[in-house]
């Protein structure tokens, strides 16, 4: 089993994955790991429809596919700028394996749409004159475990929201009720090449303070 710092350093995009079933036990874990988050009060307002209905994931691909060559046309254009180096290949696998995904999501074996009920959910910046950040607080904790939990079980995976570009659809396909809203979505399977591995991340020094905002952070 993976250490907690190891599956955390090593939790990267794994959009590559074999169509094999994943065993009932494992994704249990999986989904138990989701139900242990904290959430504002204790609430769980989130609930995860575990897609693996061949017709439903084909209607998923369906909807996220255009949205990803949308969205990829942008990084396509900044991947043509870029100099030759690491950077420019590091962008180019990136974008392969996101074409990957979206040319072949309907074949994961098990795609996680997590949901919450905004009802349910404690948005303590609701009127603060600013978008709202606090929601996703109670949701995405669940996510990330699934996912560290992924980690840990050798299952490769990614979370992408370009699906709420579609959400009418999105909802109708998975029978999805108002006033429900999706907020991540999350295939999973084993992966086709190495899967997780190190990640590239700024450091504390870079993104932590010392006691108030612009104060390095010394460590």
């Amino acid at each position: 089993m993976t250490n907690l710092y190891e599956a955390m350093s090593t939790l990267r995009a794994v959009r590559k994955l074999r169509p094999d079933p994943i065993p009932d036990d494992v994704l249990e874990r999986v989904l138990q790991a989701a139900c242990w988050a904290p959430t504002g009060g204790n609430v769980q307002p989130w609930r995860v429809i575990v897609v693996r209905d061949a017709a439903r994931k084909a209607k998923l691909q369906e909807l996220y596919s255009p949205e990803w060559y949308k969205y990829e046309k942008a990084n396509k254009e900044r991947l043509e700028g870029l100099p030759l180096g690491e950077d420019k290949e590091k962008l180019a696998r990136t974008l392969a394996a996101g074409d990957y995904l979206a040319d072949h999501l309907a074949e994961a074996p098990v795609i996680l749409m997590f949901i919450a009920n905004p009802k349910n959910m404690a948005i303590t910046d609701a009127k603060l004159d600013r978008i709202s950040m606090i929601g996703g607080a109670s949701v995405y904790t669940a996510v990330q475990n699934a996912m560290l939990s992924c980690v840990a079980e050798g299952l490769g995976c990614t979370l992408t929201t370009l699906h709420c570009l579609r959400e009418p659809d999105v909802m109708a396909a998975l029978d999805i009720p108002e006033p429900w809203a999706t907020l991540a979505m999350v295939p999973i399977g084993y992966p086709v090449g190495k899967g997780h591995g190190p990640i590239t991340r700024q450091p504390p020094s870079a993104l932590a303070f010392d006691d108030a905002f612009g104060q390095p952070w010394a460590g």
